[in-house]
């Protein structure tokens, strides 16, 4: 981290969350920020999500630019891939304010947002107009008032579908009601059957994924793997945000809506890795990633690529690079000439 990003953060850190957020954007899209200018990458970091070529396993998850703002910086940061959204078929405000929570003794972030974005429309304008030299996919949500949840996911591929490399299909936020009733198994079949004739309908179908929650049971994951399987996606994506409080120790712990970060980082892990056990899908590692060695041991642990948001919080965009190099050093080091050598090989410590 340079001077100027550390400036930077230590103001960002001062302010509200939510507007902290805000200005993080506009800085990236002013070019404010310092950035690497594309993905750093080697012949030992260079990995597949499925059909997905990346040129580095470390990717920005969802949530960071729900609207597909700042998607072009973001490409120049140093992920290897970028997800924007989630993006719903109508504008949505979300949950009121406020709805954002820095836990900084914990490294953590609760939010309860809401999947509040200015809706498909907009957001495929922006990407029909913006290039990046990553693949780029789109979260894709539901309205809150929703009668028929599989059609708004299967609205929402249809009108992006063409400008995004892979779609990932959330049923496990936990700030919109009912929303993780769709990880069982008869609702996620349905549900995925809507998508996938959508996504087949597609002048150029993508590769879609499924992101679950971190505080599903074994028999629940089993489920997923084998729904997954049968409908035919990419990947699974593991996992999301959890509701769980456990070993907290900032104030804003009792604040209601998702856990992000550092605490989340074991319990992901372990989920990453009981997937990792019962299904030969490519699976993306999320939750707690902060450095090379968290990169490094979910991919371990049956990861083929990782992503992360909550580190930037607190580390800034400079983190992004550093996991790089730091993961493929340590590729390095125990002899691994691929990412995809070292999935899933401490798998058993997890478990």
């Amino acid at each position: 981290m340079n001077g100027v990003e550390r400036l930077g953060l230590a103001a960002l850190q001062r302010i509200d969350p939510e507007r902290a957020h805000g200005l993080a954007l506009r800085a990236l899209k002013a070019g404010i920020v310092p950035l690497p200018g594309g993905p750093v990458t080697s012949t030992r970091l260079r990995t597949r999500i499925g059909p997905l070529d990346l040129d580095n396993p470390v990717g920005l998850a969802a949530g960071f630019d729900k609207n597909a703002e700042a998607l072009a910086p973001l490409a120049r940061a140093g992920f290897g891939f970028v997800e924007v959204g989630a993006a719903t078929p109508r504008p949505q405000e979300g949950n009121a304010q406020p709805r954002l929570f820095r836990l900084r003794s914990d490294r953590a972030v609760i939010n309860r947002f809401g999947f509040n974005n200015v809706g498909v429309e907009a957001i495929a304008g922006r990407l029909s107009k913006m290039q990046t030299g990553v693949p780029r996919g789109l979260n894709l949500g539901t309205n809150k008032d929703s009668a028929d949840r599989a059609a708004d996911f299967a609205e929402v591929l249809r009108r992006a579908g063409p400008h995004i490399d892979f779609a990932t299909v959330n049923v496990s936020s936990p700030n919109t009601e009912r929303l993780r009733d769709l990880q069982g198994a008869e609702a996620l079949a349905a549900l995925l059957e809507t998508v996938m004739q959508a996504n087949g309908a597609l002048a150029r179908p993508v590769p879609i994924l499924v992101k679950i929650s971190p505080d599903l049971d074994e028999a629940g994951l089993r489920d997923i793997a084998r729904v997954a399987e049968a409908a035919g996606v990419a990947g699974l994506v593991a996992t999301n945000t959890t509701l769980s409080r456990e070993g907290l120790d900032a104030a804003a712990q009792s604040e209601a809506g998702g856990l992000s970060g550092a605490p989340l980082f074991v319990r992901s892990t372990r989920v990453l890795a009981q997937l990792s056990s019962v299904t030969d899908l490519p699976l993306v590692g999320v939750g707690g990633v902060a450095s090379g060695q968290d990169a490094y041991a979910k991919i371990r642990a049956g990861a083929c690529a990782v992503q992360l948001y909550t580190a930037m919080v607190f580390e800034g965009m400079s983190v992004v690079a550093r996991i790089a190099r730091e993961l493929d050093a340590l590729l390095a080091r125990d002899g691994f000439a691929t990412v995809a050598e070292a999935v899933g090989t401490d798998r058993e410590s997890w478990l």
